[in-house]
């Protein structure tokens, strides 16, 4: 197809020696009229400082309530190929894993369908397919649904859980991330397609506290493997790792957040009860220290980005939770802070916000957590300090 629009500005985006997302669209603008005004939209957008999608709109496909986010041109007449341009969220395999002929499918029903521009994968962790028709949209899932793939979570519903690699590749996994994910998607499945409750919900669960897929900064719930015990430690390898020029006090002892490791220049040692598990010396030494046999999870609740009280970071409310399938402990916690939530939340709020609104013993009797001092958040707060009138008498 012949080149439809010139775009100096957007020109400029490809220069550099990053990847360039002007080039990949105007790869697809090659064969697709879609790629090709979305390209001609943008760049009126770059030179007018304005933008021309009107997000939102109800659109979806029979039987779900989400998963597909309505998306329009306001400028219909002049990029008629995108007056369209719906969004489809794909639920993504556990960890990420593709095989190249899965690829191939998605791409082949895609450029079928719609723009042939996708996301890899968007914020939430949901493969995003960008740009189609409304009358397009039970064709695409028809297809996808045929070949064993299901729509992502949107709107004020439950959102696709999503992992790190965990186990599957990576030492350091205190859980099996990819089985915990699968088993609360499979678990969640009207939560996920059909929203009702008052804002997104977000699961995401981490193998340790590396935290590869920002648990602690991204989701209202983070599940996050550690383990109980002392770190195990092989004084062979410290010596190792001296011989071969680590700086031990400047890499490690230095730098542990709570001061509970000493090296004398012959032997390492930590105090395992001020150990908070940050996991920097065993990343760090990782054929001298390893964590503890007992493996389980911390979980954290509360995490969000901006919208009604800025930014918030994820608070303990379990310290260890043994995971085991079918995860029975965990999903009926869940479902407690669902209903909670659900019950008192306003429009818009996360459940993060509604515990800073109205405070953290509403959510623990209701949920029946008792109160521990991992629950402090922040010093002169101290949510697990409190009693009924009934204790009084």
């Amino acid at each position: 197809m012949e080149k439809k629009y010139e775009t100096p500005l957007l020109d400029e985006l490809e220069k550099g020696p990053w990847p360039s997302f002007v080039k990949e669209i105007k790869k697809a603008a090659v064969k697709s009229e879609m790629a090709a005004d979305e390209l001609g939209q943008l760049e009126k957008s770059y030179r007018t400082k304005r933008g021309y999608w009107k997000h939102g709109g109800i659109v979806g496909v029979l039987g779900y309530g989400g998963g597909v986010i309505g998306r329009y041109s306001s400028l219909p007449g002049e990029f008629p190929k995108v007056a369209h341009f719906h969004t489809v969220r794909v639920n993504q395999p556990s960890g990420w894993f593709y095989t190249t002929k899965a690829l191939r499918e998605i791409c082949d029903v895609w450029d079928k369908y719609g723009s042939g521009l996708t996301n890899f994968h968007g914020s939430t962790g949901d493969i995003i397919l960008l740009g189609t028709r409304t009358e397009n949209l039970e064709a695409v899932f028809a297809e996808l649904s045929s070949r064993g793939w299901d729509l992502g979570g949107s709107g004020s519903a439950m959102r696709t859980p999503s992992c790190c690699v965990g186990p599957a590749r990576c030492e350091w996994a205190n859980i099996d991330t990819l089985d915990i994910t699968y088993s609360l998607t499979q678990g969640f499945q009207d939560e996920l397609h059909r929203p009702a409750f008052p804002y997104k919900f977000k699961i995401k669960t981490a193998g340790c506290a590396v935290d590869c897929v920002a648990s602690i900064a991204r989701a209202d719930v983070s599940i996050i493997g550690t383990w109980k015990g002392d770190i195990k430690i092989d004084q062979g390898e410290v010596k190792k790792y001296a011989k071969n020029g680590m700086d031990i006090n400047a890499e490690i002892v230095d730098m542990c957040p709570t001061e509970c490791i000493s090296y004398d220049g012959k032997e390492l040692k930590i105090n395992n009860e001020d150990c908070n598990r940050c996991m920097h010396c065993i990343a760090k030494m990782t054929k001298a220290l390893k964590p503890g046999d007992e493996k389980g999870a911390t979980i954290l609740l509360g995490s969000k980005a901006p919208i009604v009280v800025g930014s918030m970071m994820s608070w303990v409310i379990v310290p260890f939770m043994k995971l085991e399938p079918p995860y029975t402990e965990l999903k009926d916690l869940i479902r407690k802070m669902l209903e909670w939530w659900d019950e008192n939340g306003k429009p818009r709020e996360r459940i993060g916000e509604l515990i800073e609104r109205i405070g953290m013993r509403s959510f623990l009797e209701y949920v029946g957590l008792p109160p521990v001092p991992q629950m402090v958040k922040e010093p002169r707060r101290d949510p697990f300090y409190f009693w009924a009138e009934s204790d009084l008498k």
